[in-house]
């Protein structure tokens, strides 16, 4: 179905090859996982699969790519539009109507498809995503999960033969996950449609994968099945870091199959316990918000919400898609609608709403990363926003420029910002908001196109923020980040906060915010492999 022989891509601002000599052959019908750094070249490899490299992206192609008997060089990606679809990282930037419905329906209208058609493949992929309840919203006032959703739909109403989706799961809750790849899979196993997928999140898609193709940075593909790759790289979910610090081979790949082999692993914790949770930060709060009420038409995204942050606290705000987290970050922070509720934020001339403050103001006592990263950045090159964002902030030259190293090292300094991944765009703006670390910082989807080893390192950096005393919010889906970061937990469904304790009370107790971890271990309280790891140091004598 898809076939790489000898293909070499080369971008003109890159002195080494983004693609080397690549061979590859993707028969019909697998799920394909694509892995790697962020910035190894995962979007330029899905890219070449329906000809965007190089009629679009630019970049020189060598070698030969061919999709369904077509050579892309000869088929630009209109002429493969009948056979292979495409989901991008950014959903918006890939809409062209204004309604779901609409949406659903446009790429069948340019194949020409008959009317009963189209009507009854909107309504089966509406049911399909679960979003028959979207099918008349503007698609601007969607959250980001949604957007996403209605991107795949979108692709999938064309019943494409090859579906390629970079980074599907990334804006979307554990369930919603769960859903987009049961319906992913399903056309794999029913309809025999070849999935290559891009995803930093491997623990949600790895167990569903037939191949696994893991791009480590230097142009080259290293593909095999998922366990027997997964075993010799850096980068590995969760899920294959227990089974490495357990010994068990073959690794597991789901967490059914871990559990049926955690019994010993079980038994070697017993005696010892997970590390107590933080206490609760005394003193003044940095942020006070009280009976906050966020209305659009139609809907009441947040519900008189009561909401302390104190300095020193890294909180996990959680919810599924829609449930009003994103609204309640930009009524806090003052930028965006709040009709009712108050938030105060103490400073010089004491207690302020920053929704009374200038922007610039605003930003200095409440600073938020909002989930299209690249709306912050309007300059020429990294290395200006990098200097502007330091003399703005008014602090050392190269502090930007450390911070964006920290999360994703070696950015080129003349690279336009708009020509960099979705992850070296988010680190991007990350390190820019950073820059002026204000009193308390809110982080919407922060690790959004990032690998492990980067969410990692952006750990570090909140950490780092808190320590310093500052109060961190971190809007999320990403369960494995909450687990190894949070200290705090909140869940906001239909607006309200249905839950508000510590990262294992609430993720313990809800089996869809549960990380890998706990899935494998339960009834145990264990949420990361570094709690298990330093358990088993203390407790077992080294052999």
């Amino acid at each position: 179905m898809i076939d790489f022989d000898r293909v070499t891509v080369r971008y003109a601002e890159s002195r080494e090859p983004m693609l080397r000599d690549v061979r590859l052959h993707i028969p019909e019908g697998e799920l394909c996982l694509v892995a790697g750094r962020t910035g190894a070249g995962k979007s330029t490899l899905l890219r070449a699969i329906n000809g965007l490299v190089p009629h679009f992206t630019g970049g020189t192609l060598y070698g030969t790519v061919t999709v369904h008997g077509r050579d892309t060089r000869a088929h630009p990606p209109r002429d493969l539009a009948d056979v292979v679809g495409v989901v991008g990282q950014d959903p918006l930037a890939g809409f062209v109507t204004d309604t779901v419905e609409e949406e659903l329906a446009y790429g069948m209208e340019q194949l020409a498809l008959p009317a009963p058609v189209m009507r009854k493949r909107v309504e089966e992929t509406l049911d399909l995503l679960g979003i028959a309840e979207l099918r008349d919203r503007p698609l601007r006032t969607l959250s980001g999960g949604q957007q996403q959703r209605v991107a795949i739909g979108a692709v999938l109403t064309s019943h494409p033969q090859v579906l390629v989706l970079d980074e599907p799961t990334s804006a979307l809750d554990p369930t919603a996950a769960e859903d987009v790849l049961a319906a992913v899979t399903r056309l794999v196993h029913d309809l025999g449609v070849t999935v290559v997928v891009a995803e930093h999140r491997l623990e949600r898609v790895v167990q569903y994968a037939d191949r696994l193709l893991y791009l480590p940075g230097d142009g080259t593909v290293v593909d095999g099945p998922p366990d027997a790759v997964l075993a010799g790289i850096e980068l590995a979910p969760p899920l294959i870091e227990l089974g490495r610090v357990a010994g068990w081979t073959p690794l597991p790949l789901s967490v059914r199959d871990a559990r049926r082999r955690a019994g010993d692993l079980r038994q070697r914790l017993a005696d010892a316990s997970p590390p107590p949770a933080a206490p609760v930060p005394d003193g003044v709060p940095a942020l006070t918000a009280r009976g906050v009420v966020v209305r659009y038409p139609g809907t009441v995204a947040v519900r008189g919400v009561d909401l302390d942050l104190h300095p020193g606290q890294v909180v996990a705000l959680m919810g599924r898609n829609g449930s009003g987290k994103s609204s309640l970050l930009w009524a806090v922070q003052g930028s965006g609608p709040r009709q009712s509720g108050t938030v105060t934020v103490p400073g010089p001339d004491g207690d302020t709403d920053p929704k009374a403050l200038p922007a610039a103001q605003a930003r200095r006592r409440v600073g938020l990363v909002p989930q299209t990263p690249g709306d912050l950045l309007y300059l020429e090159t990294v290395a200006a926003e990098c200097a502007q964002a330091d003399r703005e902030s008014e602090v050392p030259d190269g502090t930007c420029r450390e911070l964006l190293d920290h999360l994703t090292p070696g950015l080129p300094a003349d690279r336009h910002p708009r020509d960099l991944s979705e992850g070296q765009r988010l680190a991007l703006a990350l390190a820019v908001q950073l820059t002026a670390a204000p009193p308390v910082v809110l982080l919407d989807e922060p690790t959004r196109g990032l690998d492990y080893r980067a969410k990692r390192q952006f750990a570090t950096v909140v950490r780092r923020l808190a320590a310093q005393g500052r109060a961190v919010v971190v809007a999320t889906h990403d369960v494995e980040l909450v687990a190894i970061l949070a200290d705090r937990v909140v869940v906001i469904a239909q607006g309200e906060i249905v839950a508000d304790g510590t990262a294992a009370e609430v993720m313990l107790a809800s089996p869809a915010f549960a990380p890998q971890v706990a899935k494998v271990l339960a009834p145990q309280s264990w949420l990361t492999v570094d709690q298990v790891t330093t358990a088993l140091t203390r407790t077992e004598v080294p052999r």
